[in-house]
């Protein structure tokens, strides 16, 4: 089942989405945009990154890999994260929370892949 990203404007005007998953959860939010045209840059993005490979930044020995790509490590609480690095290199999205295994870490990613690749866009403004 597809994804969804819904695009909302703030309060103070700026503009942002969450990327819904089929069954309706928010799976990524995104940062605040200063327009719409940026927001949907960002949406772009995701989507034509979702389906990178993962770099696991946890094991002794890690294999690098190229751009884009998700990188899964652990913070300094001690909790695993992602992050989502696009073609040049750019930090496009991240875990706003941390997981308390490795691989609810991966399975955060997989929502995001399934989701975000279909996913249709909810404008609020589509003229």
């Amino acid at each position: 089942m597809a994804g969804k990203f819904v695009i909302t404007k703030t309060p103070k005007g700026y503009y942002r989405f969450s990327l819904l998953a089929g069954n309706h959860l928010t799976v990524l939010t995104s940062k605040n945009y200063a327009n719409l045209s940026n927001c949907k840059e960002g949406i772009d993005a995701i989507k034509k990154n979702a389906l990178s490979h993962i770099e696991d930044q946890t094991l002794q020995t890690k294999e690098e890999k190229k751009f884009p790509k998700f990188e899964v490590y652990v913070d300094k609480a001690d909790l695993y994260r992602y992050r989502l690095m696009a073609s040049n290199g750019q930090n496009i999205a991240m875990a706003e929370e941390g997981y308390t295994s490795k691989q609810g870490c991966l399975s955060g990613i997989k929502a995001i892949s399934t989701a975000a690749v279909d996913a249709e866009i909810v404008d609020p403004d589509p003229s």
